[in-house]
């Protein structure tokens, strides 16, 4: 499974995800995480980046919200304790086990 890390890098969000998705992929064998520095707005528009950061798996941005727009901005994520800048260890592994089913 291939996964992808949208970030810019005036937001510093995407370093915990980094460092969730490493801890994650050291588990599995089955997972490659790769990182995207985005750094332009036309950059951002060509790819649908909903914010910083994205997570992308197979190229799907899983927490995508449909109305969220596109550009250079930090993302918020809903997490059990309220907003945050990035989803939980718990929501990356629930995101990752709907893309084993969706592979299968």
């Amino acid at each position: 499974m291939d996964i992808a890390l949208l970030y810019f890098d005036d937001c510093p969000n995407w370093k915990v995800v980094d460092e969730r998705l490493s801890a994650i992929a050291a588990e599995r064998a089955d997972l490659t995480v790769t990182r995207h520095l985005v750094e332009t707005l036309e950059e951002a528009e060509r790819v649908g980046f909903h914010g910083s950061p994205s997570i992308l798996v197979d190229g799907v941005d899983v927490f995508a919200d449909p109305e969220a727009g596109v550009g250079l901005s930090c993302r918020v994520y809903r997490t059990p304790d309220g907003l945050a800048g990035a989803p939980t260890v718990e929501q990356l592994r629930a995101a990752l086990a709907v893309g084993d089913r969706t592979a299968r």
